[in-house]
């Protein structure tokens, strides 16, 4: 049995099973790991919206990003857009594709800004064409929006880049941002969900995400029971093999007697003999 064991076939495949089951159960509890932390978002992001709204300033501040643990808390802000200094978000999706989010400063009563993005807009019909903006309230204007913190090209997967046209950017990066205003800015953004009084028209309101978590969780069971498979099918291979040569051996041995000599018929003579 030792000798069919560690036989050079059966040594490759006991290498193999080695290697590929503490790889499967490793790429399980990383799908897992995955799938924690995207749980823990979605619980953050769940208890922040339902948390009850407050003053801007009460979770962000001028020249401070935004805690990760403040992210998705609902804030209030009164003040003034100043559209001079509106920018276009540049691909960025809605409901009829891709196109624009519409980023305003609101200069607020301390005389701080915030940025606010008020929303999605569609491409223009041509690329040397800029997009059909609805413009916001005039006037003092009441904002309660989603709190945000600045976008980098690390938390978004977004690369940025020169050369683009004029007022328009690639990811909403508040400290670049702010060094070309005229005031100061708080840290992170706002998300429009609501405004006082209301813009018609107006453009289309950023949705929250979806805090579904994905496939990770089912993922992971998939690579344990791959782990499970492959045990069961190196030990289906062990005890086929040593059963086989079992059987083989056996066989040999039965074998090596020889076969039995053939019993003479009753009276026959022997070769050679005569007549009596």
């Amino acid at each position: 049995m030792l000798r069919v064991l560690l036989s050079r076939r059966m040594l490759a495949f006991h290498a193999l099973v080695l290697v590929v089951v503490p790889s499967f159960v490793w790429l399980g509890f990383w799908q897992y790991g995955r799938w924690e932390d995207k749980a823990a978002a979605a619980a953050l992001q769940e208890a922040n919206i339902e948390a009850d709204p407050v003053p801007i300033g009460e979770l962000a501040s001028v020249g401070t990003d935004v805690p990760r643990a403040d992210r998705w808390r609902t804030v209030t802000a009164t003040g003034r857009y100043d559209t001079a200094h509106e920018l276009l978000v540049r691909n960025r999706g809605g409901s009829a594709g891709v196109g624009f989010h519409v980023l305003t400063p609101l200069v607020t009563d301390d005389g701080a800004a915030v940025l606010v993005n008020r929303g999605w807009v569609g491409l223009p019909p041509t690329a040397r064409e800029q997009p059909d903006v609805p413009p916001p309230p005039e006037g003092r204007i009441t904002v309660t929006g989603r709190l945000q913190y600045s976008e980098t090209p690390e938390n978004t997967g977004i690369r940025d880049r020169d050369g683009l046209p004029e007022r328009q950017i690639m990811i909403i990066e508040v400290a670049d941002i702010a060094a070309g205003l005229p005031y100061p800015v708080y840290g992170g953004f706002v998300e429009l969900a609501g405004q006082d009084p209301a813009a018609d028209p107006a453009p289309e309101p950023v949705p929250v995400p979806d805090t579904n978590m994905g496939m990770n969780l089912s993922y992971a069971v998939q690579w344990w029971v791959f782990a499970v498979i492959a045990v069961g099918g190196w030990f289906f291979l062990v005890r086929r093999e040593v059963r086989d040569a079992a059987a083989e051996a056996g066989g040999g041995s039965a074998g090596e007697a020889g076969p039995p000599a053939p019993a003479e018929s009753a009276g026959r003579p022997a070769p050679g003999a005569g007549p009596a």
